[in-house]
């Protein structure tokens, strides 16, 4: 490839609009199709779409093109969780270390900040063009626009197009493609708390709010004009599920039970839990993520997670500042530039799978429990006093740029430890006392 060759990117959501921000301003031609239309141009549907937490490695991503300031204008930074009890009482953990936050932004916002960013770059974005066939080794895609039927050919064909990505489609029948596609038995549905009449958040806002009820839970994330988006994480079928609850007078029963401190502040709840849909929640896990030196896969598109760990959207990010640091070195040879991408990506990207799998557990069951809390206490208190030794699973994941897969590994050498400790006589007495120190530095001297 030449340093002015085309790129096509296929979908222009978070991922696609990025990446084509870095290939742009290395003076490529990039050219991005996009099935939906112009959502700058629409009103932007709730319903569909998880509030996203920013963080470092997502940061990082955007800071790699210049535009971290851009967004951070767009965002509340949100320095800890409150856990709201089923009778209204708040419990506050810290994200991380003083200064360390993460950042509550709308999908869609930030999707239409980084597309005009991605424009001014002078990237092409083609809407309402619904890929339709891919040639993997004519880096060629055909697309249909309206009534009209579309080739285009460039020399790297790159799908951004997500979890259901009509790119990675044409890899799968490929030989040795290994791909795998799980549901969980868990749906999600977007709620809304508006704000106060005079613009003011009714919750803290610098917060994200967790409602953590054992089988289901609730998540409240602020928006910077004054509301939350909730979203309800719960049981697609069984005894007590979306399906169970189908009438709008079971849900507010429902709610009235379980979260009724937020459903005293959701005046529109009838309407949204009836209209805003019950949407799936699918890891996508697959190799090779790269054909030849004409095609490659990114974000979800080659590895979709569940939101609980607030890490897909980071994750493809980074994907984005990765792919940019080997080009830095090996843009010359495209073939071994896409096999060391894929090869540096994979392990991570399933690590961070299995995380945000267990988080999921962890905020839904463990994250109002004593001892959970004080198993949190023990572990800052020593990752204070000894930073060289141990950082929290979570700091690793959220604020730090430490491979995903390291962290796991990491993380459960923690919890092997912190399960040890947690079974001591008398924990609750002596959890700050030297032995307590002594015992788990003696896992690492």
């Amino acid at each position: 490839m030449t340093e002015k060759s085309l790129i096509t990117v296929v979908g222009a959501g978070l991922v696609g609009s990025l990446y084509a921000i870095y290939m742009a301003k290395r003076g490529y031609k990039v050219e991005v199709f996009e099935r939906r239309n112009d959502m700058r141009k629409a009103t932007i549907s709730a319903g569909r779409s998880i509030n996203l937490a920013l963080s470092d490695r997502g940061f990082k991503g955007l800071m790699g093109v210049g535009i971290d300031d851009e967004i951070r204008k767009i965002g509340i930074p949100m320095h800890g969780r409150i856990m709201h009890d089923v009778a209204g009482n708040l419990t506050f953990q810290q994200y991380g270390n003083d200064g360390q936050s993460i950042y509550s932004v709308s999908r869609g916002d930030l999707n239409c900040k980084l597309m005009d960013l991605a424009e001014k770059e002078g990237v092409k974005i083609h809407f309402e063009h619904k890929c339709t066939g891919v040639n993997l080794d004519e880096a060629s895609a055909n697309f249909q626009f309206g009534n009209e039927k579309i080739s285009v050919k460039g020399d790297l064909l790159v799908g951004t197009d997500g979890a259901y990505s009509e790119v990675r489609d044409a890899m799968q029948k490929t030989p040795w493609f290994n791909y795998s596609q799980y549901y969980i038995d868990y749906a999600y549905k977007e709620l809304s708390i508006p704000p106060n009449e005079d613009g003011s958040h009714r919750l803290e806002v610098n917060a994200l709010h967790i409602w953590p009820r054992k089988d289901f839970m609730l998540i409240a994330l602020p928006n910077i004009d004054g509301s939350f988006t909730c979203t309800l994480f719960f049981p697609k079928s069984g005894a007590l599920s979306f399906d169970s609850l189908d009438t709008i007078e079971k849900a507010e029963t429902f709610f009235g039970e379980h979260f009724s401190d937020a459903l005293a502040m959701m005046p529109h709840f009838r309407e949204e839990y009836k209209t805003n849909p019950a949407a799936g929640m699918v890891i996508v896990k697959c190799f090779p993520w790269t054909w030849k030196s004409s095609a490659m896969l990114i974000g979800d598109a080659a590895h979709a997670i569940v939101p609980f760990y607030g890490q897909g959207m980071n994750c493809g990010f980074e994907d984005c500042s990765i792919f940019s640091e080997l080009h830095d070195a090996q843009h010359e040879d495209w073939d071994l530039l896409l096999r060391n991408y894929e090869k540096s990506r994979k392990e991570n990207a399933d690590a961070i799978a299995e995380l945000a799998l267990r988080n999921f557990i962890e905020m839904r069951d463990r994250v109002a429990e004593p001892s959970f809390l004080l198993q949190k206490k023990i572990e800052a208190k020593f990752s204070k006093a000894y930073p060289q030794f141990w950082t929290p699973l979570y700091s690793m994941v959220t604020f730090s740029h430490i491979p995903y897969n390291d962290a796991l590994v990491a993380g459960d050498k923690q919890e092997r430890i912190m399960q040890s400790i947690m079974k001591k006589p008398n924990i609750e007495e002596i959890w700050d006392s030297q032995e307590v120190e002594n015992e788990i530095l003696a896992n690492f001297i």
